[in-house]
């Protein structure tokens, strides 16, 4: 597999008892899962089709984002929260990348967080964010299935929603001397969403080759992180990526990303499914998820955002 595989997860919507006597649908449902299964194996990424987000709300979010980023930065700021991460904020530095972006947590509510102007910013965002949570659990229940976990094991592990988190982001145009939009970096979080305009720019690691993950219409692309990484014992890879910014003149990258995130009490552990079960030493000691965000936290801001500094989920590794 050399290029994001794509997937279409309409056998898997709107299920129902019925389907388990649909042998046609489930040889459908028993193909995507293997594309999916091989694609988490070998670069932690895929898009998918069909899942269930109108691509009308697609287009109308990030239309309501780049208006809103075209704003003057005095509006912009009104939205900050410093120094909570959510609202607004931006990165410029030659070392993380620059962008800007407006993030937001069901922990922390819209208000205040989304400005009133563009009207219907607020309204839209907080429906597609409705949407990328169904999603989110159809991904899940997926996923589940891939690893052969007991059913809804993935969904009893995590349950709330509350931590997953939505993120506006825009990329400036590239200069002559610097084009770096977000550094390399792994998601800490169970997987992501993105959704990206046609500009392009994301691109995934994969046997030390860059492959650039070209738009498509109504495509949400999906990239494992390092949760289900560890669960699995590297059966799953927490996907390598970062963003270029365009090189076109004026021509700013916009993307909607999900962050289907855990509860930060929760411990993280390989799975006895893939350790003990079938006699393999664990890769990873334990930790709680708040530890490690905190750290990556820490690490980033203490050095300075360099990709090679940053604290990654090789922090927890046990030797071989």
């Amino acid at each position: 597999m050399d290029r994001i595989p794509t997937v279409d997860l309409s056998p898997f919507l709107n299920c129902n008892e019925v389907d388990s006597d649909d042998d046609q649908l489930l040889a459908q449902r028993k193909k995507i899962k293997e594309v999916i299964n091989e694609a988490c194996s070998e670069f932690g990424f895929f898009q998918i089709l069909n899942h269930g987000v109108p691509t009308s709300l697609m287009r109308q979010t990030l239309d309501l984002s780049k208006t809103f980023f075209n704003y003057p930065d005095e509006e912009k700021l009104k939205c900050s929260r410093a120094p909570f991460a959510v609202g607004y904020n931006r990165q410029a530095s030659p070392h993380s990348g620059q962008n800007e972006y407006l993030l937001f947590s069901p922990r922390f509510g819209f208000d205040g967080i989304y400005p009133d102007t563009p009207a219907g910013f607020r309204e839209v965002s907080e429906e597609i964010f409705s949407h990328l949570t169904k999603t989110g659990l159809v991904v899940e229940r997926i996923l589940n299935e891939c690893l052969n976990l007991p059913p809804n094991f993935l969904h009893e592990y995590n349950p709330d929603r509350n931590h997953d988190a939505m993120i506006h982001r825009r990329y400036q145009p590239a200069t002559d001397t610097e084009n770096n939009g977000l550094y390399s970096h792994q998601d800490a979080n169970c997987f992501t969403f993105v959704v990206q305009d046609n500009v392009g720019g994301l691109e995934v690691l994969k046997d030390d080759i860059w492959i650039p993950v070209l738009p498509s219409e109504g495509c949400i692309i999906v990239n494992i992180g390092d949760v289900l990484q560890v669960l699995s014992n590297n059966r799953y890879k927490s996907a390598t990526h970062r963003v270029v910014r365009p090189t076109a003149a004026q021509q700013s990258r916009h993307s909607i990303i999900y962050f289907y995130g855990l509860e930060g009490d929760k411990w993280v552990e390989p799975l006895p499914q893939f350790t003990k079960t079938i006699d393999e030493k664990p890769k990873y000691k334990g930790f709680y998820y708040k530890d490690y965000t905190a750290l990556r936290m820490k690490n980033i801001q203490l050095q300075g955002s360099r990709s090679e500094d940053v604290i990654r989920i090789t922090h927890y590794a046990l030797p071989d």
